[in-house]
């Protein structure tokens, strides 16, 4: 069941574009053609606002609006886009949930150091001005997706014939598989901007959106494939790579003749055990006469558990360290009340989802196609498998341990919105309440083991000299002599940097989380940036710390993902969570921490060190 309506976002007939051709243009031209737009940016210290510009706080004519900011106008003038019928309601019971302006697409830009690409990615136009709002299935039977490494004949010869079909419907049916693809490129590089602001454009990486928008777009694009082919309950298959069976691309999708296959894939990893910390293979080549290539995978496989581990138990006890940042419509500084001034994914988008994005994407500069890029991650059918996992690990992390383990109940997250084509050719536009569980959609994920529950990382060794009752930090510290310490801010490139950070007193409520954040990090968006973080390993090894020990705390992850409207340096935040690894390593009574960050890939800096008690 569904409603219709008419939104006055979709009245506009959208130009058709063609989705055959790129367009290169020099850097220069293209940045005179977008000067007057401004980009997504969290980091903007713009404050656009309704003040009398007369400074008369008392006139009688202004001193009703200066209590809103622009915001707060332009939903009220705009009826009902939110909910928001007059400026007479209480400014801050105003919600700004995020929406995309159809009539706004414009074409997707992929920014390099040299030039821009321009990539038509806006869906055809719309038909008799409708969007359907989204209403879930009623008394529908559960269908549920099977791992891809598990599926037999029957079923790879339904899949494939559902992807073939797809594929050969005619280039401006919304359904056909590269218009389905720019899906992904339009929402992700800057083709829409958001409605009630056309000067801020929507971006649903990094931050709380994340997991609600893949899970709809799988969900449509799965609907799609099974009407096809006449099956309403056909389900995808989901990449299970966080499980040792798995940790390989799955063979139903190596067959270059399938229409599974994608030729941009790096084919040095089509073999390899997938490295779930950076996405580079680290598997050794197997020696001659002794079984040193199966001992290697087998490490890798128990790093990836242990790193499964770190991003799903121990740093993602809350909803903001799970789902990222928040974001709401019209946040362009931080002086908004409730906005975030920089984009953060949560554990699993900032970890997992982007090493694999790194591991399958073809080593092909500047733009890494397929899946090393978002433009373009969505013309390769292993995406769809890949974000299955993703999509599975929200369905799991609510049924972890833990009374934080729970989604936002905030307004402008449950009413934020996405606009997609149905199985019919119908554009719905489906709410973030609407997607919160998967059952309710009409699916679930087949019951597999998971191992990384059981895959807790454990201290690197106990340093000699530690007395019974003698704190184990006490005596690491006591070794430290400031070898490679730097202040800050510092520049990380090629050599490791460790530095002493005070810990605060602890927090009125026991259950609050520890978290060490790394604020102000900037980097070029468009390079390709790993860094890892531990707490008090010994430096006098030479060895950087493992993801299978407590001394590992997280990492730093960025795929290139520019566009030429947004500026093309980065400002962020991490944030780490401390607790769990505090106490494994026996250090909770310590005054201070010795945090060591190395340098992978790429170059950064980090204005400042903190620990504090949110996340």
């Amino acid at each position: 069941m569904a409603s219709t309506t008419n939104s006055p976002s979709t009245l506009l007939t959208l130009p058709n574009f063609s989705i055959q051709t790129s367009t290169f243009l020099p850097k220069t031209s293209q940045r005179s053609i977008f000067k007057k737009k401004k980009p997504f940016n969290f980091n903007s210290k713009r404050v656009v606002s309704c003040k009398a510009s007369n400074g008369k706080q008392n006139d009688a004519d202004t001193s009703f609006l200066n209590r809103f900011d622009r915001r707060d106008i332009l939903l009220g003038l705009g009826g009902s886009l939110y909910g928001a019928t007059s400026l007479v309601r209480d400014p801050f019971a105003l919600a700004y949930p995020i929406e995309p302006d159809l009539s706004s697409c414009g074409e997707s830009t992929v920014d390099t150091s040299k030039a821009c690409m321009n990539v038509p990615c806006c869906p055809p136009k719309l038909k008799d001005s409708k969007i359907i709002d989204f209403e879930p299935p009623l008394g529908c039977k559960i269908r549920y997706r099977p791992a891809a490494h598990l599926v037999d004949r029957d079923y790879l010869y339904k899949f494939e014939s559902a992807m073939e079909r797809m594929k050969a419907l005619p280039v401006d049916d919304p359904r056909n598989f590269m218009q389905q693809a720019n899906i992904h490129c339009a929402y992700c590089n800057g083709a829409y901007s958001q409605v009630g602001f056309p000067d801020q454009k929507l971006e649903v990486h990094y931050s709380w959106l994340f997991f609600p928008f893949h899970r709809m777009y799988l969900y449509f694009f799965e609907r799609i494939l099974g009407k096809l082919i006449g099956d309403p309950d056909f389900a995808m298959p989901f990449w299970n790579w966080d499980s040792p069976c798995g940790m390989t691309m799955p063979q139903i999708y190596l067959d270059p003749y399938s229409p599974l296959y994608d030729e941009n894939r790096n084919l040095e990893h089509q073999q390899d055990v997938v490295n779930l910390n950076d996405g580079k293979s680290v598997v050794k080549q197997k020696k001659k006469n002794d079984d040193f290539d199966e001992l290697t995978k087998r490490e890798q496989i128990k790093r990836n558990l242990c790193v499964m581990y770190q991003q799903m138990v121990r740093s993602s006890k809350t909803a903001s360290c799970f789902h990222g940042a928040v974001y709401r419509a019209g946040c362009v500084s931080e002086t908004d009340i409730g906005c975030t001034p920089e984009p953060r994914g949560g554990t699993i988008e900032n970890g997992a989802h982007l090493a694999v994005h790194k591991f399958v994407g073809a080593k092909n500069p500047p733009y890494n196609e397929d899946m090393g890029n978002f433009y373009s991650a969505g013309r390769d059918p292993l995406f769809y498998a890949h974000h299955g996992n993703v999509d599975r690990m929200w369905n799991i992390w609510k049924t972890l341990p833990g009374k934080k383990r729970r989604d936002f109940d905030e307004k402008d997250w449950l009413n934020s919105s996405f606009l997609f084509y149905d199985e019919n050719a119908n554009m719905v536009r489906v709410k973030v309440r609407d997607c919160l569980d998967s059952k309710t959609l009409g699916y679930d994920y087949q019951s597999v083991d998971i191992p990384w529950l059981r895959s807790k990382p454990t201290p690197r060794r106990r340093r000699p000299g530690v007395g019974q009752g003698q704190d184990q930090g006490q005596d690491v510290a006591a070794r430290r002599k400031g070898k490679n310490r730097r202040g800050l801010p510092i520049v990380l490139d090629k050599v490791a940097v460790r530095i002493e950070i005070p810990r605060l007193k602890k927090p009125k409520n026991k259950d609050d989380e520890e978290v060490l954040v790394l604020q102000n990090i900037q980097l070029d968006r468009n390079d390709s940036v790993q860094f890892d973080v531990s707490i008090n390993d010994d430096e006098d090894d030479d060895n950087p710390c493992k993801p299978e020990e407590s001394e590992f705390v997280g990492s730093f992850t960025n795929i290139p993902h520019g566009d030429c409207h947004s500026e093309s340096m980065l400002s962020t935040n991490l944030y780490l969570p401390l607790s769990e690894a505090l106490e494994d390593l026996e250090i909770q009574r310590e005054d201070s921490i010795v945090v060591t960050l190395v340098p992978k890939e790429g170059e950064v800096s980090i204005g400042n060190i903190k620990i504090d008690y949110v996340c």
